[in-house]
């Protein structure tokens, strides 16, 4: 059984035990999360569509370790001109198991 779930403005497949890193969400590690925003579940050759939610379809997730992503360094130049800037960023991410899937 997996599931197609919305989180941070992002749409992710997940599946029973499957760990993916999402955007940052509040809580601690061990701590219990519930995604209601299902858009999707599928069970081998039978699927239930949402419009665009399903309702009363609900993933549950434990979160594993709150964590940050890759140092992405962002540099622009402009030349003859001796202008540049140089900018990082990294991206605060969320680790989580997803427990189950019901809908």
């Amino acid at each position: 059984m997996y599931a197609v779930i919305k989180t941070g403005g992002k749409q992710y497949r997940v599946a029973k035990d499957d760990v993916l890193n999402i955007e940052r969400l509040p809580g601690d590690a061990g701590g219990k999360i519930e995604f209601k925003e299902v858009l999707l579940v599928g069970n081998g050759d039978t699927f239930k569509f949402g419009a665009p939610l399903i309702d009363g379809a609900v993933v549950t997730a434990e979160l594993v370790k709150q964590t940050r992503g890759p140092h992405i360094i962002a540099f622009k130049k402009r030349r003859r001109k001796n202008s540049r800037r140089k900018r990082g960023h990294r991206q605060d991410l969320t680790q989580i198991r997803i427990t189950g899937i019901t809908g």
